[in-house]
């Protein structure tokens, strides 16, 4: 009886002490998955803003600079390209409006004006009775020439007119250079005014033009205006092509 009953007490003890093992191992495995499961939760919150902030952050960086220089290098073509271009239109127009002012060109090298070169017409001047008819050469040719000397002028048949002498005073000062559109005048007198027996009525006549050495070849038919003119010869005289007419200088 009393080693059936110390028996049963060692089996008791044996049973407890396994129990408090068992209870001791279950704790210990809970807090290594709690701490396990904390840093497993942890990690991926703490790298997940860093990698999130930061990549947009960077991204929206580049876009703005990007967007800035792109945005710059227009800006600056920009206003390059205008203050280039106001510039220029500028001092085209200023150029353009002089040379249209005096009725010229700048170069001097221009070759001379051929007769189909120009187109020549004629109008009365401003007189009762008319006296005076002012020519007005219009360069056609598309290209700048060099209006020379004086109109050489046949009042009749080219072949048996009398030469119109020019007048010394109205030779201007340098070179008359047309550019293409560009306009010359001369005036011409033709009669001594009234009415006189050695007057005749011209509906047309030849205007020829100077080449570098001499009288070119061809001429222009003008048609006289009005229906025609009185020309009398033996006083007529012409002026030289100019680009705008000068009291004084053309007044003879």
């Amino acid at each position: 009886m009393r080693t059936s009953h110390r028996t049963t007490r060692t089996a008791l003890l044996v049973a407890a002490v396994a129990a408090a093992s068992l209870s001791l191992t279950a704790c210990g495995g809970d807090d290594t998955a709690a701490k396990d499961a904390g840093s497993a939760k942890t990690a991926p919150s703490a790298a997940a803003p860093e990698t999130t902030a930061a990549a947009p952050a960077a991204s929206a960086s580049a876009t703005t600079a990007g967007e800035g220089g792109a945005s710059a290098a227009p800006a600056a073509a920009r206003s390059t390209t205008g203050t280039t271009g106001a510039t220029g239109a500028a001092g085209t127009s200023v150029g353009d409006g002089a040379d249209a002012a005096k009725g010229g060109g700048t170069d001097a090298k221009a070759p001379a004006c051929a007769y189909d070169d120009v187109k020549i017409t004629a109008a009365k001047a401003d007189e009762v009775p008319t006296e005076h008819i002012v020519l007005t050469a219009t360069n056609t040719s598309g290209r700048a020439c060099t209006l020379l000397g004086h109109p050489l002028l046949a009042f009749g048949d080219i072949q048996t007119a009398k030469d119109v002498p020019p007048v010394a005073k109205s030779k201007p000062a340098a070179p008359v250079v047309l550019d293409p559109g560009a306009p010359a005048y001369a005036n011409v007198r033709i009669s001594l005014g009234g009415v006189h027996e050695d007057n005749k009525v011209v509906k047309e006549f030849n205007v020829n033009l100077f080449a570098a050495d001499g009288p070119a070849e061809g001429s222009v038919v003008v048609t006289a205006p009005a229906g025609g003119v009185a020309v009398d010869e033996a006083v007529a005289k012409t002026g030289y092509w100019t680009h705008e007419l000068r009291n004084g200088a053309d007044d003879f």
